[in-house]
């Protein structure tokens, strides 16, 4: 099935269930009139939970449709898991005080934090990609909130995010990783989502920004590369020069796989995990409201 012909049953219901909602105070039912009820401070929270409600179903629909799209979510964490406890497990374990066990217990919870950063860099590219082929412009021109729309791409995202992080524990217990804390598990996975979210608006706001999929993607390997391996996600950074240890001491991916090391195998947990919670909640109450904005006056 073509893209185009995919797009477009999702993209009906979309249009079915946004307009049962009660119409905008003087719209009188005149087609022209949707563009001006769409504006999100018109419709009550009860048609936003309804329209986002139906844009995850579309967005479901795409990747049924297309399940190629689920590969980085699938594969990622397979490969990487692998890669690195048999590439850098002796060597790195060995500082551990361990072996290669040693480095396992120590890679999964990192990787679980890199999985947010890696999830959220397929936002932006995808919501670039809805853009040129005028998905988005079928949206935009539809009476629904414009929170809706990217809301419910957050909303799938997590989803896959989810599934990604379930791969990655498999894989890890496969390889030797030892779960004793399982409420400490559920609440690393609950920080890394917290924090995996919060960065999915930045790249919704590149997604928008930028002209094309393959820039968006350039720009998130850019800020990517340094965060991930400036930080303690794949090594202690205690050998590292100090400017560096400076950079990962302030890195918020180092207090992500920090606490969530520390809620999953033991350790210090308190400071990280506030630390981390306090990055989410700003990077959200910033970036939220500069992505919508973007959104709706994108030309």
């Amino acid at each position: 099935m073509s893209s185009a012909t995919s797009a477009k049953t999702p993209a009906a219901t979309v249009t079915t269930t946004a307009t049962t909602g009660p119409a905008p105070a003087g719209a009188g039912g005149k087609a022209g009139t949707g563009r001006a009820g769409a504006s999100d401070g018109r419709i009550p929270l009860r048609s936003h939970l309804r329209h986002t409600g139906a844009l995850v179903r579309r967005n479901l629909l795409w990747i049924r449709q297309d399940p190629e799209s689920m590969f980085d979510a699938v594969l990622f964490p397979i490969v990487f898991t692998l890669l690195f406890v048999y590439v850098f497990g002796g060597s790195i374990g060995q500082s551990l005080g361990g072996g290669q066990e040693a480095y396992v217990q120590y890679i999964v919870p990192g990787l679980m934090a890199m999985m947010g950063m890696n999830m959220a860099m397929g936002v932006g590219t995808g919501f670039n990609q809805d853009f040129n082929t005028g998905v988005m412009d079928r949206f935009r021109s539809l009476p629904i909130g414009r929170g809706s729309v990217l809301f419910a791409k957050i909303a799938v995202e997590v989803l896959r995010m989810l599934i990604a992080t379930a791969i990655l524990l498999v894989v890890g217990v496969l390889v030797g990783f030892d779960i004793t804390n399982w409420p400490g598990l559920f609440a690393a996975v609950g920080l890394a989502v917290l924090f995996g979210s919060a960065l999915m608006w930045i790249f919704i706001t590149l997604g928008v920004a930028m002209k094309n999929a393959q820039s968006v993607q350039a720009m998130g390997f850019l800020v990517l590369m340094p965060l991930q391996f400036g930080s303690s996600i794949f090594a202690p950074t205690q050998s590292m020069p100090g400017w560096l240890q400076t950079f990962t001491d302030v890195n918020p991916l180092s207090s992500l796989a920090d606490a969530a090391r520390g809620l999953m195998v033991g350790g210090p947990v308190a400071d990280d995990l506030w630390l981390t919670v306090a990055w989410s909640v700003g990077i959200t109450a910033v970036m939220a409201p500069v992505a919508i904005h973007r959104f709706r006056t994108k030309s």
